[in-house]
């Protein structure tokens, strides 16, 4: 049962919105609620405390607020009120408090600088933002000073300063060379935290005139540069050279050799020093000293270990970094700095400080009229913050006096608070290193319950896992919820479910039989809400045949299964894996419904296969292992599965435990990689051989555990990459002691199969669960909800036992113990089961129906009462069927159609009508037995609809100009016919569409003759029946009207005349004569070479033309046997004059036989204008080939 939590005013009751904490800063309200409720303003958001801002841009300070009425905004600037309406650079956005600040007029970024505060306000009180500072970048250029270069020793210290511009914010340094190339720096030479660059000891690879720090300034996005700084480093070879031409030199630096030397430390100075640090800071402690060699610097902690995982080392361990530090980290650091000449030290004494932070913030309050309440604002910090308390912006002290409000330091106590309690309290926590500002209202409102989880809304959930259905909720005084099962069912309690304080119900393990309606119920006393819920419990998907591990050779076939269960009502998706990933772009992978197959196995397909099968709700997988072994590379090497293990011992026999030990066999060239240890029970399964467990392949004794009563045979079975081993022989024989049974049969069901009976059924135990001889059951009974005693049967060598004479369908607890000769198993559990199911004895009443259209309607019924369901209530079913169609008159016998609705449905669609039709329906009431009586027939009918298409299209008689076309009705009418319409229009030779006709007919009639159309045209129709609700489908054909006689007369084909025939038949014959004569002319000529005629017309304004000018491309190969063109010679300036041109390679005979490439260019030469010359002999053998007799004939 739900437990009711008292309100206590110490504790200050809160009324949670949802029935949750809410921070101070979010109220969650459903967006109905909002539009509906007041509420105080609530900053949403503001810009950061310290607000830096970029001079070039424009300034935009934040600040947003809800609250129901939407707030107002006002600003201070330093401590007075801003009237941004006289200040025409400042602008409000609409709608918000945000500030915008137009500085590209000119305007300087440094008049706006000041501290700026938000105030959104409404009827229900002021909510305050924190002091924004706002403060523009800057970015200052580096003063000039004159660098005078660095003359130093080899081996000495040298530091060289950066002092970089005092920017807003500081700048970031890095040291870079004229090339912009960073410096490199390693344990010897490293930046300091302050910007310096630091040489432990110098070298001559140091010397350099182009050291430059480099200021950035991100926020602006500039880079200031130092003046370059020159290093010059003396070794001591140029030292001695100097010495020896300047002999005053001795006196500086002397004839000394570069000397090592101990450390020094070049920052911080002294042995001491002393560091503040805020909490939650970085903490960045440095170290650098001078000496030869490098020496190496090491941190401590005095009295204690530095902080693992916050403690990092940077800059070559010459940095320690403490991130997150809290008060724990203050004390004394240590670095010690160490060479092989010495070493030294540094103490830093850190003390941690801490700006304000929250212990406890205050949390926003609803309540209603006469309640109680608290606000709480608790804060640390070092040193200790103090607290103070604003009402609506304005300190508590001098704010409007409020009788029900009491202040105690950091506590608010309210008492019996009114609506005009409503207000924003600001709670202030401040030391000398900052300070906290937090709102918080307090909203006094008096709300019936409201229930905020959609009505009807569907809950799915796997069969044994827990079932969470929500009750959202808002009221003021906070609601009590309670929930029921069904409508009307009886108050949810119990350990079967949880009840949680955000009104939501938990089912730890949902059963199919948790199925069903659920309703919440919320009340206060300002009234009452409900809302249901529906619950449906799904089957668990299970992988019913898994993947099994193999061994497969290269080259051969592996594959894997993957046979799934699942609901009918969900859908699964099977995804398979390798290693985890997804399945190798590869053909050879084939995956089947029910399996993956792959195929011509290589090395690469070794790995870990996995099939994973999702639902919507839920998941499951299994994996097995694919193994790629080599085929037998030659007949000497023979793999083969192992010899069966050998001399099985038992030892150390107890009642409920043996050990198992035993000698391997031949591994056979592969590796044994398991054991598979089988029993046999002797006593119950003589002969049948079960699994007991497996032990790894170096493994040859096992600890076995043994059930009582059972006579125990082992066997050892070996395992390597290629199978089993035959199993080896059993062991001796040992016979464990009785005991009472360990377990209860399982499956308890409790079903009847009569009105008047239940039917208690069960799992037996197996052989060696009997732990004992004389197994038995005893089987208990008792009707629920009644003060029954338990009634018991004990019975034997049955899994059934019938309950006679009991009442129709009422539930019973059940429960069946297993007993033998020594005793009873543990006290089983109880199951629900219900006695047998009868008839239902009532019809569903007040069956109305709602027509939607011509073919689907709606129908509504009454709910029956349970009791008279006598049974599980499986649904409602609707009978109903054609009586008549109304266009028809006619009635005929049709099939009644049934629908069947799931569950306690009270309203069903009926889909597939027929227009213009009468209809008769009836509702019953299933359950598991049948269904019960019918309701009384409801008649109703369905309005018009559109026609079918008429039942034929006939067009007969074809004349002149006219058609005639018959037509059928519309085989469903579905209605009134009204008009039937008729479009038609030509059709040319080319498929086109002429003009479109359209004619509306009477319905009465059934053909029509078209007059006035066109002789000899092609036409199509379209047609189609109409009712009163509009025109149904159209079909179509296509019909031609007859010649004019006289113009067919005329029109005879010129192809069969024989006039015709006789002419084309004596120009072929001239064709012919002419090719013979041309071709017996050619062979008399000679071939005329090119030169010749070059030579007979030379012109030096022709220039020899080469293959890839083009010339000659327009010409056609011999294959097209079509004459060359005219006109292809080209002049000196390459172009093409028609009157030059006028002739062609035809006029040079066979002149040019054999001067063709192989792309068909021409390749000689020949110039000057066309001439006629005699043939002068046959300058080849050659037969001249076809394409020149063509060209002598054109």
């Amino acid at each position: 049962m739900m437990k009711e939590k008292s309100i206590s005013a110490s504790k200050a009751s809160l009324v949670f919105f949802l029935c949750q904490m809410i921070s101070a800063l979010d109220v969650p309200l459903d967006s109905k609620l909002l539009e509906e409720l007041s509420q105080p303003p609530t900053i949403t958001q503001q810009s950061p405390k310290d607000y830096i801002v970029d001079p070039r841009e424009n300034i935009v300070i934040q600040c947003e607020a809800k609250g129901k009425p939407p707030p107002s905004f006002s600003w201070t600037r330093n401590g007075t009120h801003f009237d941004i309406d006289k200040d025409a650079q400042v602008t409000m956005k609409p709608n918000s408090g945000t500030l915008v600040v137009n500085i590209m007029n000119g305007v300087k970024a440094e008049a706006y600088e000041g501290v700026y505060q938000c105030t959104a306000r409404n009827e229900r009180g002021a909510a305050i933002s924190n002091n924004i500072v706002i403060r523009p970048s800057r970015s200052p250029l580096w003063t000039k000073e004159k660098l005078e270069p660095n003359h130093v020793r080899e081996g000495d210290s040298l530091v060289l300063n950066c002092r970089p511009p005092v920017g807003l914010p500081p700048p970031i340094i890095f040291w870079m060379d004229n090339a912009f190339q960073r410096l490199p720096q390693s344990e010897r030479v490293s930046q300091g935290l302050n910007g310096d660059l630091y040489f432990s000891n110098v070298q001559p690879e140091d010397t350099r005139e182009d050291y430059i720090c480099y200021a950035r300034f991100n926020h602006t996005q500039t880079i200031q540069q130092k003046q370059p700084i020159s290093v010059k480093v003396f070794s001591m070879d140029s030292l001695n050279d100097t010495i020896a031409a300047n002999l005053s030199d001795t006196d500086i630096y002397g004839a000394k050799p570069v000397t090592e030397r101990p450390p020094v430390l070049l920052t911080p100075t002294g042995s001491t020093s002393n560091k503040v640090e805020l909490r939650g800071n970085v903490l960045l402690l440095e170290c650098i000293a001078a000496g030869l060699p490098t020496p190496v610097i090491r941190w401590i902690k005095e009295g204690g270990e530095l902080p693992a995982n916050r403690t990092f080392f940077e800059n070559f361990k010459k940095t320690l970094k403490i991130i997150d530090v809290s008060e724990a980290d203050s004390g004394n650091y240590k670095c010690t700095a160490r060479n092989t000449l010495g070493s030294t030290h540094h103490v830093i004494s850190v003390t941690v400080k801490a700006a304000p932070y929250w212990i406890t913030a205050p949390r926003n309050l609803v309540l209603s009229p006469g309640e109680d309440g608290t606000l709480i604002c608790r804060a640390n910090g070092n040193p200790k913050p103090s607290i103070s308390w604003l009402t609506n912006g304005v300190p508590i002290a001098i704010a409007p006096e409020d009788p029900s409000r009491k202040v105690d330091g950091d506590t608010i106590i309210f008492s019996a608070v009114q609506e005009r309690s409503s207000a924003v309290y600001q709670c202030n926590a401040s030391n000398e290193y900052g300070y906290l500002l937090a709102n918080a209202f307090v909203n006094v409102l008096a709300e019936p319950p409201r229930i905020l989880t959609p009505a009807n809304k569907l809950y799915q959930v796997i069969a044994d896992s827990p079932a969470l259905i929500d009750c959202a909720y808002f009221g003021s005084p906070k609601p009590e919820i309670e929930w029921f099962r069904g409508v009307k069912g009886s108050i949810l309690r119990g350990n079967e479910y949880v009840f949680h304080d955000n009104g939501t119900l938990e089912i730890p393990v949902a059963q199919k039989d948790s199925t069903g309606t659920y309703t919440c119920v919320a009340r206060n006393k300002l009234g009452k809400t409900q809302n249901e819920v529906q619950l449906e419990v799904k089957d668990p998907t299970m992988i019913i045949k898994q993947p099994q591990y193999k061994v497969i050779q290269r080259s051969a076939q592996a594959s894997f299964e993957c046979v799934i269960k699942h609901d009918p009502t969900l859908i699964p998706t099977v995804i398979w894996l390798k290693d985890n990933n997804e399945l190798p772009d590869d053909e050879r992978f084939l995956v089947g419904k029910d399996n993956l197959t792959i195929m011509n196995v290589t090395d690469k397909d070794d790995g870990t296969y996995t099939c994973i099968v999702n639902t919507t709700l839920d998941s499951v997988s299994a994996s097995a292992v694919l193994t790629v072994v080599a085929a037998p590379p030659t007949p000497a090497i023979i793999y083969a599965r192992p010899n069966p293990p050998l001399d099985l011992e038992l030892t150390g026999q107890l009642e409920r435990s043996i050990e198992l030990s035993w000698v391997p066999g031949e591994e056979n060239n592969s590796p044994i990689t398991n054991f598979v240890i089988e029993y046999e029970d002797g006593l119950h399964e003589p002969g049948v051989w079960h699994y007991q467990t497996e032990v790894p392949g170096s493994q040859t004794t096992v600890q076995l555990k043994l059930s009582p009563y059972v006579n125990y045979s082992f066997r050892v079975i070996a395992v390597n990459e290629i199978g089993r081993s035959q199993p080896s022989e059993p062991s001796e024989q040992y016979l464990t002691k009785s005991a009472n049974p360990d377990e209860n049969p399982s499956n308890v069901q409790g079903i009847g199969s009569e009105p008047d009976n239940l039917v208690i059924t069960w799992e037996s135990l197996k052989g060696f669960q009997s732990n004992g001889p004389g197994l038995q059951y005893k089987v208990s009974w008792r009707q629920k909800d009644v003060d029954d005693e338990w009634t018991s049967v004990v019975v034997a060598n049955v899994s059934k036992y019938i309950v006679s004479g009991t009442p129709t369908f009422v539930p019973y607890e059940i429960k069946v113990q297993a007993l033998n000769d020594l005793g009873y198993a543990p006290e089983p559990s109880e199951v629900i089961g219900h006695s047998g199911e009868d008839l239902p004895m009532v019809a569903p009443g007040n069956v109305q129906v709602h027509v939607i259209n011509s073919t689907l309607a709606k129908v509504h019924w009454d709910p029956v009462p349970l009791k008279s369901v006598r049974g599980h209530l499986q649904g409602y079913k609707v009978y109903y069927w054609k009586v008549q169609s109304l266009s028809r008159r006619s009635k005929r016998h049709v099939e009644k159609k049934i629908l069947t609705f799931r569950g306690n449905k009270t309203f069903g669609m009926l889909p597939g009508l027929e227009p213009y039709s009468s209809y008769k329906l009836n509702v019953r009431v299933v359950n598991g037995k049948g269904e019960g009586p019918a309701s009384p027939d409801k008649v109703f009918k369905t309005p018009e609809g559109v026609p079918s298409p008429p039942s034929f299209l006939k067009i007969t008689n074809p004349t002149l100009d006219s058609l005639t076309l018959e037509w059928g009705s519309p085989t469903h009418p579905n209605g009134v016919l009204t008009s039937y319409i008729l479009k038609f229009q030509p059709i040319n030779n080319t498929h086109e569409l002429g003009p479109l006709v359209e004619i509306r007919i009477p319905a009465n009639e059934s053909s029509l003759i078209l007059k006035n159309l066109n002789y000899s045209t092609r036409y199509k129709f379209y047609f189609n029946a109409q009712t009163s609700v509009g025109s149904g489908s159209q079909i179509t054909e296509e019909a031609v009207t007859i010649m004019d006689e006289a113009m067919a007369s005329r029109q005879v084909d010129i192809a069969t005349q024989g006039w015709f025939i006789g002419l084309m038949c004596a120009v072929a014959l001239l064709i012919l004569i002419l090719l013979i004569v041309c071709f017996i002319r050619r062979n008399k000529g000679g071939k005329y070479p090119v030169k010749e005629k070059e030579d007979a017309h030379a012109d030096p304004e022709i220039q020899p033309m080469k293959e890839d000018d083009g010339t000659f491309g327009e010409y056609s190969d011999a294959e097209d046997h079509k004459p060359l063109k005219k006109g292809s010679r080209t002049p000196s300036d390459r172009t093409v004059k028609k009157e030059d041109s006028d002739d062609s390679l035809v006029d040079y005979g066979e002149g040019v036989n054999g001067q063709f490439n192989e792309d068909g260019s021409f390749i000689g030469q020949y110039s000057g204008k066309k001439e006629k010359e005699p043939a002068e002999g046959n300058e080849s053998s050659e037969a001249p080939s076809p394409v020149n007799a063509m060209n002598s004939f054109v």
